[in-house]
């Protein structure tokens, strides 16, 4: 009987011991950017079943190095990479907007069935403005919004953008995001910076005429401007939480809030870029209120630069959070596109990641973008296996999010047959997010269970409730297991025994 079960991808460790002290809780995650076909798909007129393959063999890479996380851009310009009743396919899926994928499958459906395999999350990244990405109204499909609500957007330095300051842009937002995380099994929503858009020098952005009609009281154009995505960034967290608590809403903004010369809560930095000046993204007081639930600043400057020093930001995120998860964004592309110097010595994201762990307020890292995993620009893929991610990490529990904690499973036995020993417990049976992500298996020598917050302990994750310990190098004598199951609030549960066995 044993022969015949089934089991899962495994993650095999060795029981050995280690002298430092990895973190068994830390994020991983990496960008699949998809607007332009910067990551996926590589190309646009080929068969779904050719993507699909990119898609997995994309996804072994990163499982490979133990990444936990993948940010999947689902919605570069208002277009979907998702069967949507609101906005078309993607040209950047099919070649024309509007045009259904052949054979027919729905990307974040099968990345989200894919990535959860392989023991990821998966956070569905969406550009909540933009609606062409420089290319002309002709690319839009003839059923897009723009044709039926044209009074909803704008034209500005050469693109086209939905009005912000209007009241049906923010329902309509809603509308998207909702739609999402009711038919999709996603673990978070996550906007990047785009927000207002960059400013072009010399022009103002065209929303006079809304702001005039429409001022809700406010006597300064650009605190109306802020006004105006601090309202679609609370309904979104407040819509998001409404239907699965446990999904939670992320920014990556751009790395700097504001300069200390304009505001004495600024950073040390001099950028000609600033989140609340510009973008009029004012991350700080979405942190103050916790209408988002982590922050991902995107940090792409390397440790030391004069005008946006990495060190300075890290430090300056990690002090401002307000006990809101932080995750650094690392230009993982830099190590092949950037000319400064620090880039060009192996290996400016290897030094800024040692740096991290100087600021125990910083719970991991997002890499932009998925490219760079599959080639090893400057050996950073060799820096990830042998000196980072050694061990398997568990995401975060976040902090903003009121959790539920998780079930331990019970009656954990080790059954032989014949020379086959297998690992089994009753499965853990719940809901309304108690759900079982995964269960965790750990091994210890000897006949006494050691420390479960050592990620070097664990030897696999697993969704079945049986494992076969034929695939693991046990060590000969007596060895001890323990099991858990992590809900999806990323809750672990108390093991209250351990099983032990002779080998």
């Amino acid at each position: 009987m044993v022969n015949k079960l089934v089991l899962v991808i495994l993650f095999v460790f060795s029981f050995v011991e280690v002298n430092a002290s990895p973190r068994k809780r830390e994020m991983r995650g990496v960008w699949i950017a998809t607007v332009a076909n910067i990551d996926w798909p590589t190309r646009r007129n080929v068969t779904s079943e050719v993507q699909k393959e990119e898609l997995r063999i994309m996804l072994d890479s990163l499982a490979s190095l133990r990444i936990n996380t993948v940010i999947f851009q689902a919605r570069p310009t208002a277009d979907a990479f998702y069967h949507s009743i609101h906005e078309p396919w993607s040209m950047y899926l099919t070649g024309k907007q509007g045009r259904k994928p052949v054979p027919y499958f729905d990307p974040l459906q099968f990345l989200t069935e894919e990535a959860h395999k392989r023991f990821m999350e998966v956070h569905v990244w969406l550009n909540p403005y933009r609606l062409l990405n420089g290319d002309g109204i002709s690319a839009l499909d003839k059923s897009h919004l723009y044709f039926q609500k044209p009074h909803l957007f704008v034209h500005y330095g050469g693109k086209f953008y939905f009005n912000p300051g209007l009241d049906e842009t923010r329902k309509y937002l809603i509308t998207i995001v909702r739609d999402i995380v009711e038919r999709y099994d996603i673990d978070a929503i996550h906007f990047d910076d785009y927000f207002y858009p960059y400013p072009e020098q010399g022009k103002d952005f065209p929303d006079f005429e809304t702001y005039r009609t429409f001022p809700r009281g406010f006597s300064n154009k650009a605190d109306w401007r802020r006004n105006n995505v601090d309202m679609v960034i609370k309904e979104l967290r407040q819509t998001i939480q409404a239907i699965k608590p446990w999904v939670e809403f992320g920014i990556s903004p751009f790395g700097v809030w504001r300069n200390i010369a304009n505001d004495p809560k600024g950073s040390a930095t001099r950028a000609g870029i600033q989140n609340y000046d510009d973008l009029y993204a004012d991350i700080l007081k979405w942190l103050e209120e916790g209408t988002i639930d982590y922050v991902a600043p995107q940090l792409y400057w390397e440790i030391g630069k004069k005008t946006a020093d990495y060190e300075v930001l890290v430090n300056w995120w990690s002090k401002h959070a307000n006990n809101k998860n932080v995750y650094i964004g690392l230009y993982a592309s830099g190590l092949s596109l950037r000319k400064e110097q620090a880039w060009k010595r192996p290996n400016e994201l290897a030094r800024q990641l040692r740096l991290n762990t100087s600021f125990p307020q910083v719970d991991g890292v997002f890499y932009y973008s998925a490219k760079p995993f599959l080639r090893n620009h400057q050996g950073l893929l060799d820096s990830l296996k042998t000196q980072f991610y050694i061990y398997p990490a568990l995401p975060p529990v976040n902090r903003n999010i009121n959790r539920k904690p998780a079930i331990q499973p019970e009656n954990i036995r080790i059954l032989k047959d014949g020379n086959e020993a297998v690992l089994t417990w009753d499965k853990v049976v719940a809901n309304g997010g108690d759900e079982v992500a995964y269960y965790i298996v750990y091994g210890f020598k000897g006949k006494k269970a050691g420390d479960i917050n050592n990620p070097a302990n664990i030897i696999t994750l697993t969704k079945s409730n049986l494992v076969s310990l034929n695939h693991f190098k046990l060590s000969k004598g007596y060895n001890s297991f323990v099991v858990t199951a992590l809900n999806r609030y990323k809750e672990e549960s108390q093991p209250r025994y351990a099983v032990t066995r002779k080998f």
